[in-house]
């Protein structure tokens, strides 16, 4: 990470005082700091105390005599493994997603082929209007990653709700995240994920099925794939593209993804992220079914085979890391403990996918929680490729040094 070069575009906001310290904590880590401080943010800390932090010059206009010279809106643009964006407010948010270059801020970020990680501040009401969030659902398609916002009080008198820009550590953590995969940390290994839903049978028509986009499991591969991994998705219907590096085998029901595992090549690490369903139809029809004065139909139920379980109780060949997800709508760490035990997994990575909890299945951005047998570890709100590039780190943390 010593080498990793940050550049920083501080945004005009109350929260530009957190960037203080989280210059300090980047430095801790042994990462480099450029700064840019915009016209608004300066009203909040000065380029002095910036620039005393960083060690660096700090860079505020666009048109300056001495760093032009060289063109240096696009050497800073260039010269950086990180853009990070904090606080990115509603403006610098909308300047990035319409392609706006009024000042140095915005045309570095227009100029930039590094990836991007932002970390939103705003008024809750400002956070939740339509142009904002088309702005974030934009940016998020495009590979921008976020880390926030959280919930809490706001800094105008009474206000409060989601807009509260992340804390320092936190914003590192999502940087560590974002910077780790090319490390390679995975090389060497093989993985295997579940991504997707899966689709049970009622007649050749119609389907037992859930909201699973399969956009989580389809980023874990990707991501373990970029850090060196030998990656096998079995993957549910899904309308994602297979994953660059991945071989993919594509399923539909539940037992088809249950022999597609048994059928990969034996792994160090299995994730199962796939949303499989419970039950499937005792008996599908071989014709449409069609409606009768009788009623709808009775449809009898049976379990389906537990894949993730099967995996995690092997005696022989059980990968060294099992990795299951709990969706939940209630209850979420209470039930992802339970489902620890009973499965037999070392990890379960708990998420809220009630009408409250965010929107997890099918959307873009989720919450998790990693529980295990030490304990409970609450992460930030952040992208799924974000989440999945901080899991991925996190696989590789936890096997065994090769001997």
């Amino acid at each position: 990470m010593s080498s990793s070069r940050i550049l920083l575009v501080i945004g005009g906001g109350i929260a530009a005082y957190k960037t203080l310290d989280l210059i300090r904590r980047l430095k801790e880590r042994g990462f480099s700091v450029r700064a840019i401080l915009t016209k608004a943010a300066a009203e909040f800390v000065t380029p002095l105390s910036v620039g005393t932090l960083t060690a660096e010059p700090v860079f505020q206009e666009l048109f300056d005599l001495t760093q032009e010279q060289d063109v240096g809106h696009i050497r800073l643009a260039r010269d950086a493994d990180l853009v990070v964006v904090a606080p990115a407010t509603a403006d610098l948010l909308a300047k990035m997603a319409n392609g706006l270059a009024n000042d140095l801020a915005s045309t570095a970020l227009l100029a930039t082929t590094a990836p991007v990680l932002a970390a939103p501040a705003m008024n809750p009401t400002m956070w939740a209007h339509p142009a904002t969030r088309r702005n974030v659902a934009w940016l998020e398609a495009q590979g921008v990653a976020f880390v926030g916002p959280e919930e809490g009080l706001m800094a105008e008198r009474g206000e409060s709700g989601l807009g509260r820009m992340s804390e320092p550590l936190a914003i590192v953590a999502a940087v560590e995240a974002r910077l780790q995969p090319a490390s390679g940390a995975l090389a060497g290994r093989r993985v295997l994920v579940t991504s997707g839903p899966t689709h049970e049978p009622i007649d050749p028509v119609r389907v037992l099925a859930n909201r699973s986009s399969g956009r989580q499991g389809h980023a874990i591969a990707a991501a373990a794939a970029r850090a060196g991994a030998e990656v096998t998705l079995v993957s549910g219907p899904v309308a994602l593209p297979d994953p660059a590096g991945v071989t993919t085998v594509h399923v539909e029901s539940a037992r088809e993804m249950l022999a597609a595992v048994e059928a990969a090549p034996p792994a160090d690490v299995a994730v199962f992220a796939a949303a499989v369903a419970d039950w499937r139809v005792a008996e599908d029809a071989v014709q449409k079914i069609k409606k009768g004065a009788g009623g709808p139909p009775v449809l009898t139920l049976v379990e389906n085979p537990d894949i993730l379980a099967s995996v995690a109780r092997r005696t022989e060949g059980r990968p060294e890391l099992v990795v299951g997800f709990a969706a939940e709508t209630e209850n979420v760490l209470d039930n992802a403990r339970a489902k620890l035990a009973r499965k037999g997994c070392d990890l379960i990575v708990a998420n809220d996918v009630s009408p409250g909890g965010g929107g997890v299945m099918g959307g873009a951005r989720n919450t998790v929680h990693l529980v295990g047998s030490g304990g409970v570890e609450s992460w930030e709100t952040m992208t799924k490729e974000a989440v999945a590039e901080a899991l991925v780190a996190r696989f590789a943390a936890a096997l065994r040094p090769r001997p």
